[in-house]
């Protein structure tokens, strides 16, 4: 029973060392606002939550894995709240997405505006 503690707690922490790696290649990569918020958001919540499983693994039935189960929960709470603030805060602020051909009005062509300005 040990080994499989072992082995499930060492895919967990790769699984979650491989996330964080690969959201800080994505905030480096990414174009634009939008795009580098859902790599963060994918690093702090999946990349963080998968390491901090893996240490709850590792440490057994303790005093400490309840304190890891308690950061893990507040990371689940938190991290998207945050992210979700800060994409209304910039949708508030009139920041418009990226889109596949690089536009930045793909929100006011959806509202059905055409070239001369009317409405459909």
């Amino acid at each position: 029973m040990d080994l499989v503690i072992e082995i499930l707690s060492w895919i967990t922490l790769v699984g979650g060392s491989i996330f964080v790696v690969i959201g800080g290649i994505g905030l480096i990569r990414f174009p634009e606002f939008f795009t580098r918020l859902h790599a963060a958001g994918i690093t702090d919540t999946l990349g963080a939550g998968l390491i901090m499983v893996g240490l709850i693994l590792q440490s057994g039935l303790s005093q400490n894995s309840l304190k890891i189960g308690i950061m893990l929960l507040l990371i689940f709470v938190t991290s998207p709240t945050a992210s979700h603030a800060l994409a209304k805060a910039a949708v508030y602020d009139s920041l418009k997405p990226w889109t596949a051909r690089g536009e930045k009005d793909a929100a006011d062509k959806s509202s059905g505006d055409t070239k001369d300005g009317e409405g459909s």
